[in-house]
């Protein structure tokens, strides 16, 4: 890429079929939109992104998909579809099959989770400038700060039974929250990585490269995963206290 270019960045939206925690999830109404239209409709606001794809193995999925504006361009192959597969090696193959099919290479690529619909666009656009601005990282992930510090609160059972202790060590001593440390945790709500990262990916992106952050509100933070997360989402829609702006009214 050259300095006067723009930079091509990929989003990738990993939807697989087959949920335990929450069956059929992805194509589940969240304030009338399917759960997997949320981060289509987020990745087409965003200026920076040149192209947003799905990634499935489940034709239901697709179909929702592409009925609302969604680009799946195959359908996943099954040993990339199992409840063990890695993230990974999924990013790899739809990185790779897109850049063959156009014949040309991305500079980034951005993982939208569909089960953590709060993203707003302006996040996703600093998280690629970030990336892209530093030579040295491979990454850039969201993280947020959450309602408690588990230096602190934070206790483990060493055997059944046992009295508990403290989990971290660093919590010894510490009589109050605001004696505490800032604590961050990575939510999972976008990932940015540099698309020569993803090629050479092989197990653990984290132990892999070298990461910056960008920190959202902790209430953006969700990541759907049963019936009470998946309700306690659209209840902060409905309530205004969470913003979607591709949502009619919360623009």
């Amino acid at each position: 890429m050259s300095s006067t270019e723009a930079p091509r960045v990929l989003a990738v939206i990993p939807a697989r079929g087959g949920s335990k925690g929450l069956p059929g999830k992805n194509v589940r109404p969240l304030v009338g939109l399917p759960l997997i239209v949320h981060s289509i409709r987020a990745a087409g606001l965003t200026p920076g992104i040149t192209r947003c794809i799905v990634t499935t193995d489940d034709p239901q999925i697709a179909d929702v998909a592409r009925a609302n504006g969604g680009d799946v361009p195959f359908l996943r192959p099954p040993e990339l579809a199992t409840d063990w597969t890695p993230m990974g090696p999924v990013i790899k193959h739809a990185l790779a099959a897109v850049e063959e099919s156009e014949g040309a290479a991305y500079d980034a690529l951005v993982l939208l989770d569909p089960t953590s619909p709060a993203r707003r666009p302006e996040q996703l656009d600093e998280a690629v400038r970030r990336l892209l601005a530093d030579d040295a990282l491979d990454g850039v992930i969201s993280v947020s700060e959450p309602t408690f510090q588990p230096t602190w609160v934070g206790v483990r059972e060493t055997t059944p039974g046992a009295a508990v202790e403290r989990y971290y060590a660093e919590g010894r001593g510490v009589t109050r929250r605001q004696d505490t440390p800032r604590y961050l945790r990575i939510n999972g709500n976008f990932y940015a990585w540099r698309a020569d990262f993803v090629r050479r990916l092989e197990v653990s992106w984290f132990d892999e490269g070298r990461h910056g952050m960008l920190e959202i509100p902790e209430k953006q933070a969700f990541s759907i995963d049963d019936e009470y997360e998946f309700r306690l989402i659209e209840s902060l829609v409905t309530s205004g206290l969470l913003e979607l702006p591709w949502i009619e009214g919360q623009a």
